[in-house]
């Protein structure tokens, strides 16, 4: 079968921004994901977005040791299902301009490759060690310490009668096989638990090329000389996913839509780039979850999944948020709690280990057992904020929906304790929005959880180090999600009642709220006064002052090509600061997050020009730069450590632009511009707002990039892709409801 997606693609990519990967995207035969990137280096990894985050990765270089010249050997792939529907299997072909060595062969989960890549191992020698998960051979020497009666019964546990059979899990088994026209390479590599296996095969013609096999290097060469072709057959017995099709996703109004553009035949690309990224949609859902994205992020995100489910609600079919909140709730903690991240498969297998290493070097064997009992249980990461006030939005607006039948909503919320774990968040909301609501104080608002080292983590959607510039209290957690969680709470329980449902609630905050509808009232009223702790406004003199502190810090390249394009500032900047810091006060750096509340409210044109002035103002002043789109933070007013931290970590930093916030302000900025307000006159101002955010991400060429940065060469502003991005990217296909809400306008 071809390819379901290729980056890149002529006309639609931008092959500078790609330059040394190549990639292409298969649906497996139960419709999951299966994605083969070949970069430069010579590395290729085959990425199985399954229930198990699968990947099978190997390093080719030719016979100088240098990273060898891939290109693609078949135009597409070969998808089976063998062994009586218990494996799946895909195969596809490369080729190298001549002799080839492999090793580095790496099969297990797809968060032990990305570890892979994250650690430049792929210069290693072909025969080293891979990767070395630490946790495992740790487990392994634990129970070789054990006395020989209790190492039975853990080894037991494992499927496994000695150590070393144990200890033979780790490396994959590797076998060579002559036929009479066809050579096969055969690795074999189980789970560290002997419950799932991954077998990668290398296969040629014997006619042709001549393989052998010395430790863990494959040499693959051929006699005559020339190109050298070779298949590449990777098969799990892990668990599929069942998928979504786009009539199950997409709601009728955005199909009526997309049968316009398909058939204006004027405009080809626009029609291209749309199917692209309803097939990206399709890979990235499925009834169990919503990945947040391909390669390296195929598994639940908890954010990622609420954040998509708000900003594709105008095209979206009605019954699609199910699949999130019912995935949100499955994965809840007991006290409420939003899972933000799950590990699967071979991962899970590694957290587990690392507990299991606690719990044997603190004596407590029979719990050290019950872990290896089941050593691949999914493993949930409940570290973030955000996501737990998210929830209730969602839950509120999928009840609240008049297309979805009542009946619908019962059944749903009665699958699975559901409605039970529903109030079980809706507790946590209360609990924690009650400190501020009794003292409206800014150390009372929500804050971020201390990591050891006491830094304040940024437990939020910028969740890199330094995402929240070292804050306490996030301005979008607090200003915006907070108070639409406690409007959430309100409208769940309305609707519970008019379903007929009558959940226990338990006693403290969220059952006084339900008794006294004044007191849930009073509640959102105040939070929704928690902005004032945010507000900062700066003379022009004391914001011209600090930037050009700013930009004289900066090398002398970039300091020459802004001081180039500042204008004087005339007016007071106003805006709304990123955080505040452990004594509640603001962290000035100018930030995107506004754009949020243009999704949850009907604003008003003052009230919206109000929030995104900041963002449409020119950088460095501003956010806004031409041919690039508006950056994600602007710290020319905070502290030089400040400037510093993200120059180190440029993530969320004031040289980047992330799809996601660009997808949120259009999004947002069109959901205040209903389409009877077009042409009028207090209209103008949204329609140029819109208009100079969608031409300025257009002209960079990388619109459609999960995020894209910046250099400065020769004395101009080049649009490059950000290295880390992922291919296909959830809340980055939210560009669909932008624009379906677009062409509204």
């Amino acid at each position: 079968m071809p390819p379901y997606l290729a980056f890149p693609q002529p006309g639609l990519d931008d092959p500078a921004a790609y330059e040394g990967y190549q990639t292409r995207v298969y649906q497996d035969a139960s419709g999951n994901g299966f994605q083969v990137y070949l970069k430069s280096s010579g590395r290729v990894v085959n990425l199985w977005a399954d229930a198990a985050n699968e990947s099978v990765g190997f390093s080719v270089r030719d016979s100088m040791g240098k990273p060898a010249e891939l290109a693609w050997g078949s135009s597409g792939a070969v998808v089976q299902r063998l062994a009586a529907g218990r494996t799946r299997s895909v195969s596809y072909g490369l080729e190298a301009p001549s002799t080839v060595k492999i090793g580095l062969l790496l099969l297990g989960s797809m968060r032990v490759e990305r570890d892979f890549g994250y650690g430049e191992r792929d210069s290693l020698p072909l025969d080293a060690p891979p990767f070395v998960q630490s946790e495992l051979t740790q487990l392994i020497d634990h129970i070789a310490k054990l006395k020989p009666a209790e190492r039975a019964r853990h080894l037991a546990l494992l499927g496994v009668k000695s150590v070393e059979a144990l200890r033979a899990r780790l490396s994959p088994r590797i076998n060579l096989q002559h036929g009479d026209t066809v050579w096969n390479v055969a690795v074999e590599q189980p789970s560290f638990d002997g419950k799932t296996h991954l077998w990668l095969a290398l296969q040629g013609d014997t006619r042709e090329t001549v393989p052998a096999v010395s430790g863990g290097v494959v040499t693959i060469r051929r006699p005559a000389g020339g190109v050298v072709r070779w298949s590449v057959r990777v098969t799990t017995d892990a668990a599929a996913l069942t998928s979504l099709t786009r009539k199950e996703i997409f709601n009728d109004d955005f199909q009526r839509f997309y049968d316009r553009v398909r058939a204006d035949t004027t405009h080809p690309l626009r029609w291209r780039r749309l199917e692209r990224e309803v097939r990206g949609a399709e890979l990235l859902s499925y009834r169990e979850k919503m990945m947040a994205g391909l390669p390296n992020f195929a598994t639940y995100f908890g954010r990622d999944m609420l954040m998509t489910a708000l900003l594709m609600q105008p095209v979206w079919a009605p019954a699609m948020p199910e699949h999130v909140i019912a995935s949100a709730l499955e994965k809840l903690a007991p006290d409420g709690d939003v899972s933000h991240e799950e590990a699967l498969g071979s991962q899970a297998i590694r957290e587990n280990a690392a507990e299991y290493n606690r719990l044997v070097a603190a004596g407590q064997l029979a719990r050290a057992r019950a872990v290896l009992h089941d050593l691949q249980a999914t493993r949930e990461n409940y570290i973030m904020v955000d996501d737990d006030f998210q929830l209730p939005v969602v839950a509120a607006r999928y009840l609240a929906d008049a297309r979805v039948p009542a009946d619908r909503k019962r059944a749903f919320l009665r699958e699975g304790h559901r409605v039970e774990r529903l109030i079980a968040n809706l507790a946590l909301v209360a609990r924690r929005t009650a400190p501020y609501v009794r003292a409206p104080v800014a150390t009372n608002l929500v804050s971020f959880p201390r990591a050891s080292d006491g830094h304040w983590i940024s437990a939020s959607w910028r969740d890199s180090r330094v995402g929240y510039a070292g804050g306490r209290f996030a301005m979008d957690v607090n200003a915006i999600w907070a108070p639409h969680a406690l409007t959430g709470v309100a409208t769940i329980l309305d609707a519970l009642k008019e379903l007929g449902l009558k959940p226990a609630i338990p006693a403290g905050p969220l059952a006084a709220l339900a008794r006294d509808r004044a007191a849930l009232e009073r509640a959102v009223a105040t939070w929704k006064g928690a902005e004032r702790h945010f507000r900062v406004s700066l003379a022009p003199d004391e914001v011209t002052k600090r930037v050009a502190a700013k930009l004289a810090w900066l090398p002398a390249a970039e300091r020459a090509y802004w001081e180039g394009v500042l204008r004087p500032v005339r007016d007071t900047l106003r805006f709304l600061a990123l955080s505040l810091d452990a004594a509640g006060r603001p962290i000035p750096i100018v930030n995107t997050d506004p754009a949020m509340a243009l999704l949850l409210d009907s604003l008003g044109t003052d009230r919206t020009l109000e929030l995104v002035g900041p963002m449409l103002q020119p950088y460095p002043v501003g956010l806004f730069v031409d041919d690039l789109g508006p950056v994600v933070a602007n710290d020319a007013n905070a502290a030089r450590d400040v400037w510093e931290a993200f120059r180190r970590d440029a993530y969320h930093s004031p040289t980047v632009v992330w799809g996601r916030d660009v997808n949120a302000l259009l999004a947002g900025l069109a959901r205040q511009l209903p389409p009877g307000d077009v042409g009028a006159q207090h209209a103008a101002p949204l329609q140029d707002a819109l208009r100079r955010i969608s031409d300025a991400v257009d002209r960079s060429g990388l619109r459609h990039a999960e995020l894209w940065s910046y250099t400065i060469e020769n004395g101009r502003l080049v649009p490059s892709r950000y290295g880390s991005s992922s291919d296909v990217q959830l809340w980055s296909l939210t560009d669909l409801a932008v624009q379906y809400l677009l062409n509204l306008h």
